[in-house]
């Protein structure tokens, strides 16, 4: 995909059909147990696909050969809950005390809904997905609490069902929509502002369909504030070897 050489360094929706993507989230050892505990109380937004030891970047079961500090597009990387630079390698900072999480992604699954005629359409409008905060708070675990972020696709009432039919059984990919319909329900004002990727059209005839998102984490890390973070960019995943109809472990 050239993520490693920097050809690649936009959104990876749409990208490497057939395979599973990840979020990406590293922390200091001191933090990883409390971590590992928010993502199993929170399994729908934080789908953990595999869990590094100390110190190791290149993943064993989702992607052997790959190198975590130099394979995504971009990263994101925290400082006492602040974003303070978003570089495309973090190989200059690795540390040896550094774990490393990959967390399901729901762009695992738009394959799937593309082969179904299912309109994607943040892929079809070339922007990244719209992605919201919501007033649904996830289970707290150590320093780690906050709101599920959501990512947003529209469709008709019709194709809502078909979608949600086609997603349930992929957990490793966030499985079913959490919400549909009314966003204020779930606490998003203005779907014309996302509070991570771009806004995309929404049909008069359409009703937004929410997924549980990835992004979730880093709101978490974000209230954590821990003294350093990484995440990926929202938008710019880590593509796998895995299948995107993996069975979850």
């Amino acid at each position: 995909m050239g993520c490693r050489s920097g050809a690649h360094t936009g959104p990876t929706a749409g990208l490497a059909a057939g395979y599973a993507q990840a979020n990406l989230v590293v922390l200091p050892g001191a933090l990883a147990g409390d971590f590992h505990e928010f993502c199993r109380r929170n399994a729908k937004p934080c789908p953990l696909l595999e869990k590094l030891p100390a110190g190791a970047f290149e993943p064993r079961l989702s992607a052997r050969g790959g190198d975590l500090r130099s394979d995504l597009p971009r990263y994101r990387v925290f400082g006492a809950g602040r974003c303070v630079d978003r570089p495309h390698s973090i190989e200059s900072i690795w540390r040896d005390d550094f774990v490393a999480f990959l967390i399901g992604c729901s762009f695992t699954f738009e394959t799937a809904l593309q082969e179904a005629g299912l309109p994607v359409r943040h892929i079809d409008e070339g922007r990244n997905v719209p992605m919201y905060r919501t007033d649904i708070a996830c289970q707290p675990c150590g320093p780690f609490s906050g709101p599920l972020v959501v990512s947003m696709r529209p469709m008709t009432p019709a194709q809502a069902d078909r979608a949600k039919a086609i997603t349930e059984p992929l957990r490793h990919a966030h499985g079913a929509p959490v919400h549909i319909g009314h966003s204020a329900d779930i606490g998003i004002a203005d779907l014309d502002r996302p509070d991570f990727g771009e806004a995309v059209t929404i049909g008069p005839d359409e009703v937004p369909v929410f997924w549980a998102c990835g992004v979730t984490p880093l709101e978490a890390i974000v209230r954590a504030k821990p003294q350093i973070a990484i995440t990926h960019e929202p938008g710019h995943m880590f593509v796998t070897d895995l299948s995107n109809r993996l069975a979850v472990r």
